[in-house]
């Protein structure tokens, strides 16, 4: 049976919520799990990103929380759909899929996307995005906070130096060679940051799976998480 035969026969739609550190593995799973089902995957991730950008283009101190707060939740974030079914970005209308991604946001992102007003606006929008099902989400608080009562809900890992080898593999493919100490020193700064924060910090969901992905293939993680969404259909 296909993976989205379900859905096809007009069966409910699940709410799929992939929460985890940088760099585990959930953004590219959630993604093919999402094409897989014939889902809708939202990168909740990158709608901090987009809001990040938003802020160092308009020359704002990431650490300025009122100004950061004011610049980002004016702009417009949202993604389109192209034609090779992948979402792109869009910040103020802008496809901004490959500049979200570079070394300073990246940097800046986590302080961003702790401030109150910001998580409030950006929640909203994927609550709003997700209310129908039929979606993927990966992202830190979506198991916790943005779907609290999500049909199926992950929470991936792997070890720091797994994590920083894959994210410099993901800058090389866009051109960027950088230190693997330096990308290790970053992301236990993100963990830092993530799981200490206030507002919605990264945490893994009572009743969240875990996956530990340090020696998975991004295949063997779909399947798993297929796994356990044809668990929760049969149940």
């Amino acid at each position: 049976m296909d993976d989205n035969t379900e859905e096809n026969a007009g069966g409910r739609r699940l709410v799929i919520a992939i929460d985890g550190p940088a760099a585990s593995g959930k953004s590219t799973t959630a993604r093919n799990v999402a094409h897989r089902l014939g889902y809708t995957y939202i990168d909740t991730g990158a709608m901090y990103r987009a809001a990040t950008l938003a802020v160092l283009r308009a020359g704002i101190d990431p650490s300025d929380r009122e100004a950061v707060e004011r610049i980002a939740c004016r702009t417009s974030i949202r993604f389109r759909r192209a034609d090779d079914g992948s979402l792109d970005t869009l910040l103020d209308g802008e496809d901004v899929s490959a500049e979200i991604r570079s070394p300073e946001v990246t940097a800046h992102v986590s302080a961003v996307s702790s401030y109150p007003r910001i998580r409030e606006h950006l929640v909203a929008l994927q609550q709003q995005m997700g209310r129908e099902g039929g979606v993927v989400l990966d992202g830190r608080d979506i198991g916790t906070v943005v779907f609290p009562d999500a049909d199926v809900k992950v929470f991936m890992v792997a070890d720091l130096r797994a994590r920083a080898e894959r994210r410099k593999a993901e800058l090389s493919t866009q051109g960027t060679d950088v230190d693997l100490g330096g990308l290790q020193a970053d992301l236990e700064r993100r963990d830092h940051l993530d799981s200490t924060r206030e507002l919605s910090p990264l945490t893994k969901a009572e009743d969240a799976v875990e996956i530990d992905t340090s020696t998975m293939s991004i295949e063997a993680q779909v399947e798993k998480v297929l796994e356990l969404v044809k668990g929760k259909r049969m149940g």
